[in-house]
């Protein structure tokens, strides 16, 4: 299970992230897997899209009907204020997203 954002970037204004979720007995390196995700973008969409980031999270936040909740997880990325979706399925589930994100340097440091 995936989602993709974008997360503000000062040169091209956005660019790709990926949030990936394992599959249970996946047992491969994390940078293996990664690694390879980017090369597998790269190959058969080509550099433009300018994927280089992808980060590995045990879930991802879901409202109760299911929709992923990408513009929340942008938000948190940004370091821009959100609120708590009131659909949200499982809470606890955006402070692991925010732990992952920040693993990657996300949100960055403002000057």
């Amino acid at each position: 299970e995936c989602a993709v954002i974008g997360v503000a970037d000062a040169l091209k204004g956005d660019v790709p992230l990926g949030v990936i979720v394992l599959k249970a007995g996946v047992d491969r390196p994390h940078e293996e897997i990664v690694a390879e995700l980017i090369q597998m973008v790269r190959t058969q969409i080509g550099p433009v899209a300018s994927f280089k980031a992808t980060v590995i999270v045990k879930r991802l936040p879901k409202t109760r009907s299911g929709k992923v909740l990408r513009g929340t997880m942008k938000r948190i990325a940004d370091g821009v204020e959100y609120r708590m979706p009131a659909t949200i399925d499982e809470p606890a589930i955006l402070e692991e997203i925010a732990q992952a994100l920040a693993a990657l340097g996300y949100p960055p440091a403002q000057p």
